[in-house]
């Protein structure tokens, strides 16, 4: 018995090392799905149908949020697990090679940008998540669209965890399902986006996926916020994402970087708003 177990600690660990940040999500979901079937195998073991039924459900439904992680990221099974993806050395290659300056902006300044704006999409990412700031987004949005602003929110198939992730939150928010709108919808018209802005979203939004075949997030489809008239971007600091490396996005003529907690950074806008409209 501890030999078995000391060989699926090995399997497991070297499964895992070669798995490179931004596949993270994708390795977690396969391996709730092996949690499953190991859950199935032990309920025929132990002759139980409650678990055998269980384990197969779980174990199935985990290996088709691989599936649709994967396809999201426009790569197979495959290549995520044994391809080196997100390797230190192609990290620190593709960030050498971001240039620009980075433009803070204050809770004021971010005001006047939103408040003069005919469109604004929210992207949310995991940072809305760890912030649990999906509520005060809503608020924000339903403030935008009583100053005649019309507001979407633009939702990245891998955003967070796992694939809906985003929807979940917002839903829970009671943000309207009609004003979520999937990336291959909100691309086409990024060019008549007012504002863009940023949600604790990283290498979802990078546009080194498009124009840098060096980064080794080349390939996967993005939401295509660099061509937006203006993009804010709430981040608590300039550390990369999942995959390691650095966004150029920070760094364009058009973004502004909003530094700080994404909860109290848009309660801080919510605050500018009312006290214009007191």
């Amino acid at each position: 018995f501890l030999g078995l177990v000391v060989l699926a600690l090995v399997f497991g660990v070297t499964s895992v090392i070669p798995i490179g940040g931004a596949d993270m999500p994708v390795v977690i979901s396969l391996l709730n799905s092996y949690s499953g079937l190991a859950a199935c195998a032990a309920g025929f073991v132990v002759n139980n149908n409650i678990l055998i039924v269980a384990g197969a459900l779980v174990g199935a439904s985990g290996i088709i949020l691989t599936q649709i992680m994967c396809k999201a990221m426009n790569r197979s099974l495959a290549n995520v697990l044994f391809s080196g993806f997100g390797s230190a050395a192609a990290a620190k290659g593709s960030g050498a090679s971001v240039q620009g300056e980075i433009k803070p902006a204050t809770a004021e300044e971010v005001y006047y940008i939103l408040e003069g704006a005919g469109t604004v999409a929210f992207v949310p990412g995991y940072g809305l998540a760890v912030a649990q700031a999906q509520h005060v987004v809503r608020e924000l949005g339903e403030l935008l669209e009583k100053n005649g602003t019309e507001v979407c929110y633009a939702i990245h198939p891998v955003a967070g965890r796992m694939p809906g992730h985003m929807n979940v939150l917002l839903a829970e928010a009671n943000v309207s399902y009609d004003q979520l709108v999937e990336m291959d919808d909100i691309n086409p018209r990024m060019d008549s986006i007012d504002v863009c802005v940023v949600i604790g979203a990283n290498d979802v939004v990078n546009p080194a996926a498009l124009d840098d075949e060096s980064s080794p997030i080349y390939g996967m489809p993005i939401i295509e916020t660099h061509r937006a008239r203006t993009v804010i971007v709430l981040k608590r600091s300039m550390k990369p994402g999942f995959a390691g490396i650095e966004n150029a996005l920070f760094y364009n003529n058009n973004t502004r970087m909003y530094f700080g907690d994404a909860k109290a950074s848009i309660q801080a806008l919510v605050a500018e708003f009312k006290d214009a409209a007191s």
